[in-house]
C-alpha cells in the first residue's frame, strides 16, 4: 500500500560541498603560489635598517691568511757527516757567518791528505824536471861556446898558414887539414844550435803540461779544503734560526736540510682564495690588515694560478710600515680590493 515519504532539505548538503571546495581552492593557492609571495618572520632585533646614500662602492672580500717571514733561507749540508758540536740553540738570533754546527767526516779528511800527498809529488817532479832543463841548457851552452872558440881560433890560424904558403915557408897541406877541420867545427855549430832550439821547445811545451797538472791538482786540493771546510756549518745570512733539532752523534748525508733562517722584521701573508676569485685577483692589487686599532697597507706581490682544492694561492707583502705584533704562524684577517 502506497504511503507518502516527507522532502528533505537539499542546503545543508550543498553548504558542505561548497564550502570543500572552497578548502581544498585555498589549500591549491598557498601549494601553487610563486615563492616570491611566501612570506618569513623575522625578528626584528635581527634586523638593520640604514639611510640610502650615495658613496664609493668597495669590491672587497674578507680574505684569511697566515704570516710568514718575508724571507726564509734554507741551510742545507754540503758535505755529510757526524754532528760533533752543536754551538747554537734553536730559535736564537744569527749573524752571517757564525758557526751553527761540527761535523766530522774521516773519509773527507783522508782524501785531503792523499790529495796533499799528490800535489807535493807533483810540484817535486816539476822542480826536478826545471833543475833538468836547466843542466841541459847550460851544457849545450857550454857545447856551442867551445864550437865557436874553436872556429874563431882556425878562422885565425888558417888565414896565417895561407900567408905562410904563400911565403913558401909551409905545406898546402897544411892548409887543407885546416880548412877540414874549421868546415867540421862550422856544421857542428849549425847542428848544435839547430839542437838545442828543438829541446828548448820540448822542454817548453813539457813544463806547460807539467804546470797544467799542477794547477788541476791544486784545484782538486782547494776543492778537497773546501769540502773539509764545509763540515763547519756556518750562517749563510743573519736572521732567526729555526727547525734546528739536531743531536750530537747524528749522521747526515750531503744535502740534508738541518734548519732555516727567518728574517725576523719583515713579514709576508700567505692566503687561500677560492678558485671563484682567479679571473680578479691580479699583482699589485691593494690589501687592508686591521691589527689593533691600526690599518696596515698590503698588496699581492706573487700570484700562483695553480688550482688545488678548488682554491688557489696568494702572497701579499705590506707596503710602508710593517706591523711589529705579528709572529710567525699568526692568522690574518685581511680585506683584499677586487676592483676601485
Amino acid at each position: 500500500m502506497d504511503r507518502p515519504i516527507p522532502r528533505r532539505n537539499p542546503w545543508p548538503r550543498r553548504a558542505a560541498i561548497v564550502a570543500g571546495v572552497a578548502a581544498l581552492a585555498v589549500v591549491g593557492y598557498v601549494v601553487a603560489r610563486p615563492a616570491g609571495h611566501r612570506s618569513l618572520s623575522v625578528e626584528g632585533s635581527r634586523i638593520t635598517t640604514g639611510k640610502v646614500v650615495r658613496a664609493q662602492f668597495e669590491d672587497v672580500i674578507q680574505v684569511r691568511g697566515r704570516v710568514t717571514p718575508l724571507r726564509t733561507t734554507f741551510v742545507d749540508t754540503a758535505s755529510g757527516g757526524q754532528v760533533e758540536a752543536i754551538r747554537v740553540e734553536d730559535g736564537a738570533r744569527v749573524e752571517r757567518g757564525q758557526l751553527l754546527v761540527e761535523l766530522s767526516n774521516t773519509e773527507l779528511q783522508l782524501d785531503l791528505i792523499s790529495r796533499e800527498a799528490q800535489i807535493t809529488e807533483q810540484l817535486n817532479l816539476l822542480r826536478g824536471l826545471e833543475l833538468q832543463q836547466a843542466q841541459s841548457r847550460l851544457e849545450h851552452e857550454r857545447e856551442i861556446v867551445e864550437v865557436r872558440y874553436q872556429i874563431k881560433r882556425l878562422t885565425r890560424q888558417l888565414a896565417t898558414s895561407r900567408e905562410m904558403v904563400e911565403s913558401g915557408a909551409s905545406a898546402r897541406s897544411e892548409i887543407e887539414d885546416m880548412q877540414d877541420e874549421l868546415e867540421y867545427f862550422q856544421n857542428r855549430l849549425r847542428v848544435q844550435t839547430t839542437t838545442r832550439a828543438e829541446a828548448d821547445r820540448l822542454q817548453k811545451a813539457q813544463l806547460v803540461q807539467m804546470r797544467a797538472a799542477a794547477e788541476k791538482l791544486e784545484a782538486n786540493l782547494a776543492i778537497a779544503r773546501k769540502n773539509l771546510d764545509s763540515l763547519q756549518v756556518k750562517a749563510p745570512v743573519s736572521g732567526k734560526l729555526s727547525a734546528f733539532n739536531l743531536e750530537v752523534g747524528q749522521s747526515l748525508a750531503a744535502g740534508d736540510r738541518i734548519a732555516q733562517i727567518d728574517d725576523p722584521d719583515r713579514f709576508k701573508v700567505i692566503a687561500d682564495l677560492d678558485e671563484f676569485y682567479l679571473s680578479r685577483v691580479d699583482l699589485g692589487q691593494k690589501a687592508d690588515y686591521p691589527l689593533d686599532g691600526a690599518t696596515y697597507q698590503l698588496e699581492v706581490a706573487k700570484l700562483r694560478p695553480q688550482v688545488q682544492n678548488g682554491q688557489f694561492q696568494v702572497e701579499l707583502t705590506f707596503v710602508g710600515e710593517t706591523p711589529s705584533a705579528v709572529r710567525r704562524g699568526q692568522t690574518a684577517q685581511v680585506r683584499l680590493q677586487l676592483g676601485q
